[in-house]
């Protein structure tokens, strides 16, 4: 089996082939912490976690970085607007993001840099760039000069004029060029900052990367993955400063860029005020259920976010469960199936793994030799355990938010209910079928006997 990959760089499926084989690297955009992320925050960490997972599978080794952006104007404003430090902003929302990623079943990454603890590194690269001739200081600012370098658009295929029509572009008298980014900005003494050769100032958000990813991995990378809303002008910057600042290096093998999720056809961003944030969705359904929606479209494509994928996602999970429920007499350890590897190696195809999985399912349900019956059940269990799934007990997944005094109340009904049809109390049966319905009991008649869920 051979990973293969489409680089957003060269616009093709490759074979993917790390620079060094027994531990490739990868670094993927994390969060800047000044609030709750929303569900579309974390489809990168979701799809890419599983990434990480086959990486390790298949060479032994990983490292894997994704960075925390600690300082940033957006951060300094909610500060400001709580009358607080920033750092109670951002250790707050840091703990809140690692629990929420967490709850989805995202495995923290190797390394988490963050910015604040980098600014040394940040302010030697931009020497560094700046004694290469291409960033200068002016006013207290530093600028890429995005015209010395003659690769700036080959990420996102964009003539360097067009990119200037489609951006946000700061108007400075310091200028240089309309399309220079900042890479270090003056603070004023009620904003974070920290003495720099140019003075008292913070790093702009770009170079906050680039000297993360090569303090941890190194001048050339194997993999760099993000939001597709990254790829201009932020991927697009990485690569000019990182490649500049390391005498033409390449910055990033491989390119990946998931794709958006939208909310009844529209971008999910802050800005529309359609966001559902992660922290609210955990804990008003199954976390194991929006990881299923998150993996159901192809990473590169946009995915409709909706109550309805919710519930689907849910009807499927107690399908799969409800398998496991019915093998829960067969002993079985977790064993990958090569048909889900070969899904995964066709670029992170999840949809064709979950397909898979239903398949495995199906074939488990009909299996009847204890061989064929524990064969299967470690198929499903490994099937889940390459897609971050079924891992918990069925008892758990069903008897999510009750207790096991509850538990057991209502398995003692439904034996009591039992135990009257077979005494033909067909009055007393259909009382408790009735007082389980109201309960939102659903009961199911398997060749195993009467199992129960919450509807």
């Amino acid at each position: 089996m051979s990973l293969h990959l489409y680089n957003s760089l060269s616009r093709q499926v490759e074979p993917f082939a790390p620079l060094d084989p027994a531990c490739p690297t990868m670094y993927v955009c994390g969060p800047t912490v000044y609030n709750y992320v929303h569900i579309g925050n974390a489809r990168g960490p979701v799809v890419f976690g599983v990434l990480a997972d086959l990486l390790r599978r298949r060479h032994g080794a990983l490292r894997y970085a994704r960075n925390i952006t600690d300082v940033d104007d957006k951060i300094n404003a909610a500060a400001a607007a709580q009358g607080v430090p920033i750092s109670a902003i951002t250790d707050r929302f840091v703990a809140a993001y690692r629990e929420d990623m967490t709850a989805l079943g995202v495995a923290p990454p190797d390394i988490e840099p963050a910015a604040t603890a980098h600014i040394d590194g940040i302010v030697a690269m931009i020497e560094s760039l700046i004694a290469a001739g291409h960033a200068y200081a002016a006013e207290g600012h530093v600028l890429f000069a995005v015209d010395t370098f003659a690769g700036y658009g080959k990420l996102s295929r964009r003539d360097p004029d067009d990119m200037l029509a489609g951006a946000r572009i700061e108007v400075a008298p310091y200028k240089r060029g309309p399309g220079d980014f900042v890479l270090w900005k003056p603070s004023t003494e009620s904003l974070p900052g920290w003495d720099s050769p140019w003075g008292r100032g913070r790093p702009g958000w770009h170079i906050e990367c680039s000297a993360m990813a090569a303090a941890h991995l190194g001048t050339t990378i194997d993999i760099h993955a993000g939001g597709v809303d990254l790829q201009f002008p932020h991927h697009e910057n990485e690569i000019a400063q990182s490649e500049c600042a390391h005498g033409g290096a390449p910055f990033a093998r491989v390119w990946l860029h998931n794709g958006m999720l939208t909310f009844a056809g529209s971008k999910m961003s802050k800005s529309l005020g359609n966001i559902e944030r992660v922290h609210d969705l955990v804990r008003a359904h199954p976390p194991e259920a929006l990881r299923y929606a998150l993996l159901s479209a192809h990473y590169r494509q946009p995915l409709d976010w909706s109550d309805a994928l919710i519930e689907q996602s849910v009807r499927t999970l107690d399908r799969l469960y409800g398998t496991l429920r019915d093998l829960q007499d067969v002993d079985a350890a977790p064993a990958i199936p090569d048909s889900i590897e070969q899904a995964l190696d066709e670029d992170l195809n999840t949809p064709a793994a979950l397909a898979e999985l239903a398949r495995i399912a199906g074939e488990a349900r009909r299996a009847e030799t204890p061989e064929v019956r524990a064969t299967h059940k470690a198929a499903l269990l490994g099937a889940g355990l390459a897609l971050g799934l079924l891992q918990q007990a069925p008892a758990d997944w069903f008897g999510r938010g009750a207790s096991d005094d509850d538990d057991a109340r209502i398995q003692a009904l439904i034996d009591e209910r039992v135990a009257a049809k077979a005494a033909r109390d067909f009055a007393r049966a259909d009382a408790i079928r009735d007082q389980l319905a109201a309960e939102r009991i659903v009961l199911e008649d398997t060749p195993q006997g009467v199992r129960w869920k919450r509807g």
